[in-house]
């Protein structure tokens, strides 16, 4: 039987695998793609919480211990990043929900599959585990502020706050609350720690059928936007390229130790594309297949360029000494 590790060290060709059974499920069967569409909000709503459940909201104070690092962490992913997406933006046409989608996905550093990929780059994937916390808070709070800053009233203008609130409440914030009650609970009895453990196990499949869902439903109708969506596919490529060397450079300034630079330069790199994705569903009907369409792009091109981090980051850019 296969371990939770396994299946973890694993899940980029399991994602690579759904998402072409996806994109030609949704191209062959237009119809059976199209019904799926009620049931994105479901299985993205147990893919927050499942990956809420493995933040460790509940040793929040730990996250400040190495301040070293958190230092780093939050001027690679709050200064640096916000900065290389303002320049590479101006790249791209100057179209308000091409750019939505392309600020939502690269303001919103990972808080998941990070850290499996940070421990197959031989990274301290326990450093970055610890300040999960701090990175989920703080985008929370910041990504509006960037959004404000980068598109002023025309980001007003396409977000609709209703739906744009009600999509944060039912998919972010409850499935939120709800993962910090299971581990409250988890340190009262033996039952929660059972519930907790089963939940280790939910990211890496339901994180796979949201793809299959999204990608199988929102394919078929992408054919008028696909000229839009050419476009920001050099923009992440560029971004991958880019925020290594960044993060590199910045752990150099801040004296990390090998395996915390490494930790850095998977942070500035991977982005949180599936915790935005319900804000952009949550967008009026002619937007929001545009807007998730960009986020899920950014999806397929970091699995990619992830596969080429974990080999080219500890033996290139940060080597042990």
């Amino acid at each position: 039987m296969i371990s939770r590790e396994q299946l973890e060290n694993n899940q980029v060709w399991l994602y690579v695998i759904v998402l072409i059974i996806a994109a030609a499920t949704g191209l062959l069967f237009p119809d059976l793609g199209g019904q799926l569409d009620v049931t994105i909000s479901v299985v993205i709503a147990v893919l927050m919480f499942s990956m809420f459940a493995q933040i460790p909201f509940t040793s929040l104070k730990k996250s400040f211990a190495n301040r070293r690092f958190i230092g780093a962490l939050l001027t690679v992913n709050y200064i640096a990043v916000p900065i290389v997406v303002w320049l590479l933006s101006k790249l791209l046409p100057d179209y308000s929900p091409l750019l939505l989608g392309v600020y939502l996905v690269l303001l919103t550093p990972c808080i998941d599959y990070v850290i499996v990929f940070t421990a197959l780059g031989r990274g301290n994937e326990k450093i970055i585990l610890v300040s999960t916390p701090i990175l989920f808070i703080t985008q929370m709070f910041l990504l509006p502020l960037y959004l404000w800053l980068f598109m002023g009233i025309e980001a007003a203008k396409i977000v609709d706050p209703g739906p744009f609130f009600e999509a944060f409440l039912g998919l972010i914030v409850i499935p939120l609350l709800v993962a910090m009650v299971v581990q409250l609970y988890e340190k009262k009895s033996s039952n929660g720690k059972k519930i907790m453990n089963l939940t280790s196990w939910l990211p890496v499949p339901f994180m796979a059928l949201t793809l299959f869902v999204v990608v199988s439903s929102q394919i078929s109708k992408l054919s008028s936007y696909m000229d839009l969506i050419i476009t920001v596919i050099p923009i992440y490529i560029a971004f991958m390229v880019i925020m290594p060397i960044i993060s590199m450079f910045i752990a150099k300034w801040f004296k990390l130790d090998v395996g915390s630079g490494r930790a850095l330069i998977f942070s500035g790199s991977t982005r949180n594309s599936l915790v935005v994705l319900p804000l952009a569903l949550a967008l009026p009907d002619n937007l929001s297949t545009l807007v998730a369409a960009v986020i899920v792009t950014q999806t397929i091109v970091e699995l990619a360029g992830e596969l080429i981090y974990i080999r080219l980051v500890p033996k290139l850019l940060l080597r042990q000494k």
